[in-house]
């Protein structure tokens, strides 16, 4: 590993780990803090979710063996502060499944001032952060057997029926991105990827609600759907750049028999995308996707990553809430796509580990050529 990309990597490790909280302000010790966003009202909140914690952890954790073993240590020490926050997101009554926000008691949107004093908008635990936090964490073999179980109890079809989706789409008994007992069904291609991602990292027993998700995730992008309408592919992630992101993290990590006709599209889509003017994460978000699907040429990024500032990342977002988005009502959905009534959430410490991510894949694959 040459000098200057240990340096850059150094460099952006050490800068995540400066912003990790040791407990000041809003966000208790361990957590990355947030904001959520709609600057288009001016609405600006600090926000204490765990999934962008989840996330870094994650992403570290994937990386962690190509980097030096000094810039390993400094991320088992993020790790480690980063588990001891998972129990406040835990299911109110104990049970393994995990909320975007505190649960005991609850503290849905937190530092608010109106949603935050109505049950209503109290959101059940979520398929999305309760993945991530299975895959960073060590669950027993009878927790993931219980996850798995739990899934069944809320995917599309075993009791209600998703509405808010293409109507090919409303047959499918794939997992719905919630818990909770009345609420919705919701298919978001990141979150399914997010979730089969850990039910394959667990080598957990395929079934019919697996191979429905699959099913999902490859025709939203065989159809182009993802590149025309993102908001009703991925509610939660409403942006094509984040559903080619995961969906090439899932593809690049397990062989799915289910997802390789799309491959070669997903591919030709992404380097479609870059030819195209992109912000500089995107951009790097998009190299990555390359680099997971087995593509290097072409993956430079064009600028120099060892002299990048939080001005770099300003405005970037992965993920939103929708508000409108849990009226099935035909006349609000129609509405739901519209930045006037989403919140956006940043996180400075996510910026840097998807810089981070892009940096080490990329001295990965250079050394495998020069050999």
């Amino acid at each position: 590993m040459d000098w200057k990309r240990t340096e850059t990597l150094e460099r952006i490790i050490v800068q995540i780990a400066e912003l990790q909280s040791k407990g000041e302000g809003c966000f208790d010790e361990g957590l990355f803090p947030a904001q959520r966003v709609n600057r288009s009202i001016g609405y600006v909140r600090q926000d204490t979710t765990v999934f962008f914690t989840a996330v870094v952890v994650f992403t570290l954790q994937k990386i962690k063996a190509k980097l030096p073993p000094k810039v390993q240590e400094l991320v088992e020490k993020i790790e480690e502060k980063a588990l001891k926050t998972y129990p406040l997101f835990q299911n109110k009554d104990g049970l393994k499944t995990y909320n975007f926000w505190k649960t005991r008691p609850s503290n849905h949107f937190p530092n608010g001032y109106l949603f935050r004093r109505f049950e209503h908008f109290r959101i059940p635990d979520d398929v999305d952060d309760t993945a991530m936090i299975y895959l960073t964490s060590s669950p027993s073999k009878e927790e993931l057997n219980w996850l798995k179980e739990k899934l069944i109890l809320h995917a599309n079809l075993t009791k209600l029926q998703i509405k808010n989706t293409y109507p090919e789409y409303r047959n499918l008994r794939a997992y719905s991105t919630w818990f909770g007992k009345n609420m919705y069904i919701e298919f978001d291609a990141c979150v399914l990827a997010n979730l089969l991602y850990c039910i394959y990292d667990y080598q957990l027993p395929l079934n019919q609600h697996d191979r429905d998700s699959l099913t999902y995730i490859r025709s939203v992008i065989a159809s182009n759907q993802y590149l025309e309408e993102p908001f009703r592919c991925a509610h939660e992630y409403p942006r094509t750049v984040p559903i080619v992101y995961h969906v090439a993290r899932l593809m690049g990590a397990f062989e799915i028999p289910e997802l390789l006709p799309i491959r070669e599209k997903l591919i030709k889509d992404t380097q479609h995308l870059l030819m195209q003017k992109q912000s500089l994460l995107d951009e790097i978000v998009l190299k990555t996707s390359l680099m997971r699907l087995g593509i290097t040429e072409g993956v430079d990024v064009s600028r120099d990553l060892s002299t990048l500032t939080k001005a770099d990342f300003e405005g970037f977002y992965f993920f939103i809430a929708g508000l409108l988005t849990a009226y099935e009502h035909p006349w609000l959905y129609r509405w739901a796509h519209s930045p006037l009534v989403q919140m956006r959430w940043e996180c400075e410490a996510h910026c840097w580990v998807l810089v981070a991510e892009y940096v080490a894949l990329f001295h990965t694959q250079k050394d495998k050529e020069a050999k």
